[in-house]
């Protein structure tokens, strides 16, 4: 199944889609199946200050604990609150009501390392996935 077009990619499995100077941070379908029921979530607080490459929060399953990482830098504006909640969300919609944060980003030129849809379906394919 081929990833949505209009966010970028981390070699971690991370989304995000940038609006002009917002942008929305989530994990992948393939980070959210490989995960197995993601039970917690822990994410950051609004104003914290988010680094490119850096944890920013955990995604808790049945099978494993994982640190999601910023695919780009800026401040956080909004958390999904609806996914600490329930966090089968993510499992449910990754790419929808599972979004994780909302930010305002820092530095746009930091894009250009992340991977196009395209490139991140050809690294999963070298993944064996």
């Amino acid at each position: 199944m081929p990833e949505p077009s209009d966010r970028l990619y981390t070699k971690e499995h991370e989304w995000v889609r940038i609006e002009g100077a917002n942008a929305t941070i989530g994990i992948s379908q393939h980070a959210q199946s490989a995960l197995g029921d993601i039970v917690y979530v822990e994410l950051p607080k609004p104003g914290a200050v988010l680094t490119k490459g850096k944890p920013i929060g955990v995604v808790e399953s049945v099978k494993a604990v994982s640190d999601i990482y910023a695919p780009i830098s800026g401040t956080v504006t909004a958390v999904n609150g609806a996914v600490e909640d329930d966090p089968a969300k993510v499992n449910a919609d990754p790419y929808g009501d599972g979004w994780l944060a909302k930010i305002t980003v820092a530095d746009a030129g930091e894009s250009a390392t992340l991977l196009d849809s395209k490139a991140y379906d050809e690294l999963l394919k070298a993944e064996g996935h």
